[in-house]
């Protein structure tokens, strides 16, 4: 992807805050979802936003047209800046599109004693294999951020049998070494920023998880949580079965599997973005041939936004699209 980002936006943190609050999602009119809900291997249920352009709900099992899934990232959904980007990109392709949402990020809490994680690629197994098996076209997933790394690690971990499922897979801006990213966004303006704005959402569903099921977690704990790790700590990994955070961050972490991909797959990192540090992504030599690794210097943190004012985000699902077309 040859990228490069408007004079008036000249660092990563600008790139990102601006894409996700500022710029342009989409050409015409918003994309329109309709949501469906699948009930869990384990009871739950996971609300599946299905664009509506593309493919009527009830026909989705007829078409033939390829399928985008969409995993969106941390505290993220359908209404994110990136999910309606590539909604529209894929609305304008003439594909059908869904957007699973991870537990208890669709507006509605889950049910279980639990919620999601960076590492959870028996979740996206068992989505991408009932799209699978729904959809009569061909099925081709992106993951951004948190919902990237939980991809490639499902990618990692099915080897030769995730071609049975997709036709290849892209990851965005992807934290691949979690412990890395972890430390990064717990620094400095990331700290003041970017983890205050994700504990803000993060700490009030613990707390309703909580109510649901007593006793599932240290209530003081949780509460002096002031960063991610700490937050890992009390929630996200004994909750999903991880020791801690530390070792959540080291198992959940998609780069040591990547040597193991073998359907097509996209990693995109902009070197410049501020929670993904530039040190700690895969080189070829940590890859397998199936994976390709597009490494602009700029773009920030899922953002790409374009050049012309206000600018818009585009670019970059029209780019990851390309790529996924490519494999159809």
């Amino acid at each position: 992807m040859n990228y490069v980002a408007p004079w008036w936006l000249p660092d990563g943190n600008a790139q990102t805050i601006w894409a996700a609050l500022r710029a342009r999602r989409y050409l015409g009119p918003a994309p329109r979802f309709c949501r469906e809900r699948w009930t869990a291997p384990d009871g739950d249920f996971v609300d599946v936003d299905w664009l509506q352009e593309a493919v009527p709900l009830q026909s989705q099992s007829q078409s033939h047209k390829p399928l985008l899934v969409v995993f969106h990232g941390l505290e993220g959904s359908s209404a994110s800046h990136y999910a309606q980007a590539f909604a529209d990109v894929a609305a304008r392709r003439g594909w059908a599109c869904a957007v699973p949402h991870f537990r208890g990020c669709s507006g509605e809490m889950n049910l279980a004693p639990r919620a999601y994680h960076s590492g959870d690629f028996a979740e996206i197994d068992w989505l991408l294999r009932r799209f699978a098996s729904q959809h009569a076209g061909p099925v081709v997933a992106a993951g951004i951020s948190l919902g990237g790394n939980a991809l490639l690690r499902w990618a990692g971990e099915m080897g030769v049998q995730a071609g049975q499922v997709v036709a290849a897979v892209a990851a965005i801006c992807a934290p691949l070494d979690l412990t890395a990213s972890g430390r990064a966004i717990g620094q400095g303006f990331n700290r003041q920023v970017y983890t205050r704005m994700f504990l803000k959402s993060m700490v009030p569903k613990a707390l309703q998880k909580l109510a649901q099921h007593p006793a599932l977690f240290n209530r003081d704990t949780l509460l002096a949580a002031r960063d991610l790790h700490a937050f890992d700590d009390v929630f996200t990994a004994p909750v999903h079965g991880f020791k801690n955070a530390d070792d959540y961050w080291k198992r959940a972490s998609a780069k040591p599997h990547l040597g193991s991909v073998a359907v097509p797959a996209l990693a995109l990192n902009a070197l410049n973005d501020p929670f993904v540090p530039a040190a700690s992504l895969p080189r070829t030599t940590d890859v397998s041939p199936s994976v390709t690794l597009w490494q602009p210097a700029q773009g920030g943190h899922v953002g790409f936004p374009a050049e012309c004012f206000p600018a818009h985000v585009r670019a970059m699902p029209e780019a990851v699209a390309d790529f996924l077309a490519a494999h159809l």
